[in-house]
Parts: C-alpha cells; sequence; structure tokens
C-alpha cells in the first residue's frame, strides 16, 4: 500500500513534521511492507511558515515584534520570488501565538495583536506586492485592533491597542486614520490565510468559540462579543465610501458583510481586522495543500492518514483534516484521523468522508502519559491504527 501521512502539528506538543515522523515509524513497525509518503501540513497556524518553506523555499528574514503582552519575540518572514513577482509570507502566531503567554497570564480581553502590524510592515517593507499572512493560534481576542493600531490608526496611545476589553469603549476618533492605511496598501494584494472559517460574532465566532481556550470567563467572553461588535460597526462606518464599491456585487450591509465572512473570527478576529486592510479571506489549510500540490499526492496514495492534536467540531471548519477529508473524497481515497484527543462524534467525522477516527489517550491516564511522552505514544497508537488498515 501507498499511504500518504499529511497531519497538523498536535498543538503544542509535536509539530507537524514531528508529527509525521511519529505515525512514520509506528506504521512501518507494523506494517514495514508500506510505502509511506511524507507530507507535513498546516492551516495558517503554528507551522505555517516551517511548511510553506520546505516546498517554496525562499529566504527567511529574522525581525523582532511584540509579543500579545508587548514583549519582544523574535519572528520571520518568508520571501518567495517567483515568475508573478515578490511574495512575503507572515505566521501571526510568531506575534500573538498562545504558545508566547504563560497560562497563569493568559486573558484576552487584555492581549494584543499589534506584533501582527510589525510583522505585516516588515512584510511590505521586503518590497513584496502580496503578503499572505497565516491566522491561528493566537492568544489574542481584539479583531485586529492592536493590529491596525501598529500600523498607524487611531492617535498616540489608542485604546486599540490595549486587548478586546477595551475595544466597547472605543470612539470614532480611536479609528482616525484607518481609510489612510487602508489606500496605503492598495497596491499590495494582502490574503488571509485562516485556520477556521467562522465568522467574527455569534455562536461559532471569535469570543463565543474561542475566547474560553485563551483564557476567558464565561463573562469575560460575552464581554468580549459585545465589544468587538461595538468596535466592527465604528470601523466599518470609519472607511465609509472606502466599501461601497463591494455593494454593487454582494447583497447586505458592509458590517454584516465582513463580520460574517467565513474566517472573520479566525485568530481572536484578525481575520476582519485584515479586510478592514482589502485582503482576501482564504481557507489556510487549502492554500498550504494547494502549495504542497496534495490533491496528487492523495490521488497517488491508497490511504490517507491526516491528524492534529484535537479532533472536535473546531476541525471541521476549515482545519487541515476537513481540507485533507475533501480532497480524499473527491479521489475517492479513504482518509483517516489519528489524534491526540477525539471529540467529533462518528456523526460529524463520517459526514465529512473521514473513514476512522484514533485517539492517541482515551482516558486522563492516557492523556498524561501523552503529555509526558507525545511522540512515543503517537508512534504506538499509529503501529496499532496500521494494524487495522494495512492490507
Amino acid at each position: 500500500m501507498r499511504v500518504l501521512i499529511a497531519p497538523d502539528g498536535f498543538g503544542d506538543t509535536l509539530t507537524a513534521e514531528q508529527a509525521v515522523d511519529a505515525i512514520s515509524e509506528g506504521w512501518a513497525q507494523a506494517a514495514p511492507h508500506d510505502v509511506l509518503i511524507r507530507c507535513p501540513l498546516a492551516d495558517g497556524g503554528p507551522g505555517f511558515l516551517d511548511t510553506l518553506r520546505a516546498d517554496l523555499g525562499g529566504e527567511l528574514l529574522s525581525v523582532t515584534v511584540g509579543s500579545p503582552l508587548g514583549e519582544p519575540v523574535p519572528a520571520a518572514v518568508l520571501v518567495v520570488d517567483g515568475p508573478g513577482g515578490r511574495t512575503a509570507y507572515v505566521e501571526s502566531a510568531h506575534a500573538t501565538g498562545l504558545h508566547l503567554v504563560p497560562p497563569e497570564r493568559r486573558d484576552p480581553t487584555r492581549t494584543s495583536s499589534a506584533g501582527v502590524g510589525e510583522l505585516l510592515r516588515a512584510a511590505v517593507g521586503t518590497g513584496a506586492r502580496r503578503v499572505v499572512v497565516g491566522l491561528g493560534g493566537s492568544a489574542t481576542n481584539d479583531a485586529g485592533a492592536g493590529m491596525l493600531a501598529a500600523l498607524g490608526v487611531g492617535p498616540g496611545g489608542s485604546r486599540l491597542a490595549g486587548g478586546g476589553g477595551g475595544l466597547g469603549d472605543v470612539a470614532p476618533a480611536d479609528l482616525a486614520g484607518l481609510g489612510d492605511v487602508r489606500s496605503a496598501l492598495r497596491d499590495v494584494e494582502i490574503v488571509a490565510a485562516c485556520d477556521v472559517d467562522v465568522p467574527l460574532l455569534g455562536l461559532h465566532g471569535a469570543s463565543a468559540g474561542f475566547a474560553a481556550q485563551k483564557g476567558a470567563t464565561d463573562l469575560q467572553a460575552q464581554e468580549l462579543e459585545r465589544a468587538l461588535g461595538h468596535f466592527a460597526h465604528l470601523a466599518v462606518g470609519a472607511l465609509g465610501d472606502a466599501l461601497r464599491p463591494d455593494l454593487l456585487a454582494r447583497p447586505g450591509t458592509p458590517a454584516a458583510r465582513l463580520t460574517a465572512a467565513p474566517g472573520a473570527g479566525a485568530a481572536g478576529g484578525l481575520g476582519f481586522g485584515l479586510s478592514l486592510l482589502g485582503a482576501r479571506l482564504v481557507p489556510g489549510s487549502a492554500l498550504v495543500a494547494d502549495a504542497v500540490g496534495l490533491t496528487q499526492q492523495i490521488a497517488d496514495a491508497d490511504l490517507v492518514v491526516t491528524g492534529e492534536g484535537r479532533f472536535d467540531w473546531q476541525s471541521l471548519h476549515g482545519k487541515v483534516v476537513a481540507a485533507v477529508a475533501e480532497r480524499a473524497l473527491v479521489a475517492a481515497v479513504p482518509a483517516i484521523v489519528i489524534a491526540g484527543q477525539v471529540d467529533a462524534t462518528r456523526r460529524e467525522w463520517g459526514a465529512a468522508g473521514i473513514a476512522g477516527a484514533y485517539a492517541v489517550a482515551q482516558n486522563p491516564a492516557q492523556v498524561a502519559e501523552s503529555l509526558a511522552d507525545p511522540a512515543g505514544m503517537l508512534r504506538r497508537r499509529a503501529a496499532r491504527v496500521a494494524q487495522t488498515w494495512s492490507r
């Protein structure tokens, strides 16, 4: 059998490359006759830049930006020159990643996306006429307000840079210059590669769906929802006529269109913030899949093994697992998932075309063991799965 190993990273425990190593080693132990093809993937979150660089090449430029807490952290810009000109890729998690904030300091009402503005400025400074921003894995929930402040929106000391909790008090003056910043970037194509396809607001939006995993209480999540709604209304109003041409082709008010767009809620609403600058929102998993030629790799395989740290409802909303399953279904190649934990129901993953889902950790003791030895536990689980699927 030809088995394509195509997982995302496993949260903070394993990169996509390390996950491929562990799954491949376990599979080879149980089914040494199988041919294994390695294909680490990403969805816009952590690992986005590494995965693209492995396939696209390019030059990696080091920069220093602010973390979600405003502390200096190392980051990078990947510059790739091609027939269509120069493209710069950045990973927002370098500046806003949850891994940058210790658990005891996680508070999405205060963390800021200002560092992404610094990353974007560095990317444009390379002379790129296309900038791709990977979104995902953030510790922030400020709808990109901090990013806008770092790019020059609002007065000095603007409330935009103080985190999502203060956005309910912003006034029109805090958004002064937004139109000018958008105009200054009009010759640059900005693409937001979103890790999830959720809207900014609502039950599955940035606050209700994701703030809790960043440290928010239920009450804080509700307040963030209100604050982001207020900010979105003022921000769209501040752009005014800059959004009007879109009304000829797309129904609804500008505010409704931008907040409800798939991916607007990605990375704590960074998708929405980038759309205010004219960015095009696309699924990050699809962008990476196209870059690595995933469709053809699946067509050449007999089985696809994908995976991630936690397989749940979010996985089926633009994550790597969904992108793999979609392409495998079209190619009539069975796809299975090996994940740290499986919370999605059989009905959910079956409807997505997934042929099987296997958890590395199925009880609290195994969770503790997998955290202590993530590669070993994944390797052993892959070996057991191989015994089921290999011919």
